[in-house]
C-alpha cells in the first residue's frame, strides 16, 4: 500500500510540473529479459526542440535497513539504465526517493560518493507537501 501511495505522489507531482505520463509502468525489453520502470514521462521544452523524456523508478525506503534497500536500488538503477540506453538512449533515468530518506541517509558520505560515482539522477519527493525536486 505504501509503495502505491508513494508512486502516486511522484506521478501527481510530475503531472503538476507539466510532464505527460506516457507509461505506467515503463516496459524495457533487453533480449530475453523484461523489466519495468515505474514511470515514463515526457515534456515539451520548446516548440523548436525535441521533447525531453524521462523514466522514474520510485523507491519508498520503508525497509528497516536503508543500506540494504540502497544496495538494491543502485543495482536496479544500473540495470535499468543499461537496458534503457539500448532501447531509448534519449530517455534519462531518475531514482525517486522520499525527502526524509534523502535528508537523513542520502547525505551520508558513502551514499553521496556512490551516487556521484554511478552518476545517479535523483528526484526527491516530499510525502507531506506532495512535491518534488530534482538533483542531477
Amino acid at each position: 500500500m505504501a509503495r502505491d501511495l508513494f508512486h502516486d505522489i511522484v506521478k501527481e507531482a510530475l503531472i503538476a510540473e507539466g510532464w505527460q505520463i506516457t507509461h505506467d509502468p515503463f516496459p524495457i525489453d533487453y533480449g530475453d529479459v523484461q523489466m519495468q520502470i515505474d514511470l515514463g514521462a515526457e515534456r515539451l521544452l520548446a516548440a523548436q526542440r525535441d521533447s525531453e523524456k524521462i523514466a522514474v523508478e520510485v523507491k519508498s525506503f520503508t525497509n528497516p535497513s536503508a543500506i540494504s534497500e540502497f544496495h538494491m536500488a543502485v543495482g536496479q538503477y544500473c540495470n535499468y539504465r543499461h537496458a534503457l540506453r539500448a532501447q531509448e538512449a534519449d530517455r534519462k533515468l531518475y531514482l525517486a526517493v522520499p525527502s526524509q530518506i534523502y535528508d537523513q541517509f542520502f547525505r551520508l558520505r558513502f551514499v553521496e560518493e556512490i551516487i556521484e560515482e554511478q552518476q545517479i539522477l535523483l528526484v526527491i519527493y516530499n510525502i507531506k507537501t506532495r512535491n518534488i525536486r530534482w538533483i542531477n
